[in-house]
């Protein structure tokens, strides 16, 4: 049988039908790839993405290749150039090759779907959550991963959000099903995988219920996000868009900052870092006279006072 979490959770997953599944050969994605075909028969598809980074992709793909054909599931593999450029870090450089072979799928006649199923699980919320604390980050990054959005015409799904690792790993034994391991998960060089390997446990031994408990703090602090961005909206209204200097200032330095970065996100795809988002506030707060120019970096390219607004743009 199903352990209690994995079970209650599949059972909760209802997304619309045809459904794609991301599948590594991994442990959590084989399980969850396994129970959805057996949940929908003929309503899944696999979709292996080739990162070619590591020797061992091609046995990665060619286990995935071996396990769908056993399963009759479709099977799309995509090759992406999964390197990382300079500053980028490993990890960043994978998951943002990964997203965009999925867009590149989605937009493809020959392989239609509508929902596409990530089987990233409590393990990595509780490592999500504790990589934006180490890094100083605000409500967004504190809230983790969303369990649910969309891109494009596709929605997105994390359905074992609630589940720890371990049911899954041992439903996937109770079955008696094979997976392939990436040797870079052991790699303590990443910090993710010093937490996994380091913290998880000793939260385990201290906070037994540490999954549960995180996952609330971590709801908490996206519905507060949600407020924030809405009291954003609200006042970008009324400041208007390029923001009007004399009517930011009428607002508390917080909800400058709060709708600052709205505005820059929404309508530059910039998110400044808190250096620079300080360094505007100030800026903002000294602009009492005609004569006080504003130009400075933010981003990929600066926030500039034209006249008494301000704008920003890439040269």
């Amino acid at each position: 049988m199903l352990s209690s979490s994995f079970a209650q959770a599949l059972a909760d997953f209802a997304p619309a039908l045809p459904l794609a599944v991301a599948y590594s050969g991994g442990p959590d994605s084989s399980a969850l790839l396994l129970a959805c075909a057996e949940k929908w028969p003929g309503q899944v598809l696999a979709i292996h993405v080739h990162h070619g980074v590591q020797a061992a992709a091609d046995n990665f793909e060619q286990h995935c290749r071996e396990t769908c054909a056993r399963l009759g599931v479709p099977l799309s593999v995509i090759r992406v150039d999964g390197r990382h450029a300079p500053g980028q870090s490993p990890e960043d450089a994978a998951r943002r090759a990964r997203y965009q072979a999925f867009d590149d799928l989605a937009r493809d006649p020959a392989a239609p779907f509508r929902s596409l199923a990530i089987a990233q699980h409590a393990d990595d919320q509780i490592e999500t959550m504790l990589l934006a604390l180490s890094r100083g980050a605000g409500l967004p990054g504190l809230s983790a991963m969303p369990a649910q959005w969309v891109r494009g015409d596709v929605t997105y799904y994390r359905p074992l959000l609630s589940v720890p690792a371990s049911d899954i790993r041992t439903w996937l034994e109770s079955r008696g099903a094979d997976w392939v391991l990436d040797p870079s998960n052991a790699d303590e060089q990443f910090t993710r995988n010093r937490i996994r390997a380091r913290l998880l446990p000793a939260l385990q031994a201290s906070f037994p219920q540490f999954r549960s408990t995180f996952a609330r703090s971590a709801a908490h602090a996206a519905q507060a996000q949600v407020v924030l961005q809405e009291v954003a909206a609200q006042d970008l209204e009324l400041v208007g868009s390029p923001p009007r200097i004399a009517a930011l200032q009428q607002l508390s330095q917080a909800r400058q900052a709060n709708l600052l970065r709205h505005w820059l996100k929404t309508a530059h795809a910039v998110v400044p870092s808190a250096a620079q988002l300080a360094e505007l506030l100030h800026q903002i707060a000294c602009c009492t006279t005609r004569g006080h120019k504003i130009q400075m970096k933010v981003g990929s390219g600066f926030v500039q006072r034209r006249g008494a607004d301000l704008h920003w743009y890439n040269p």
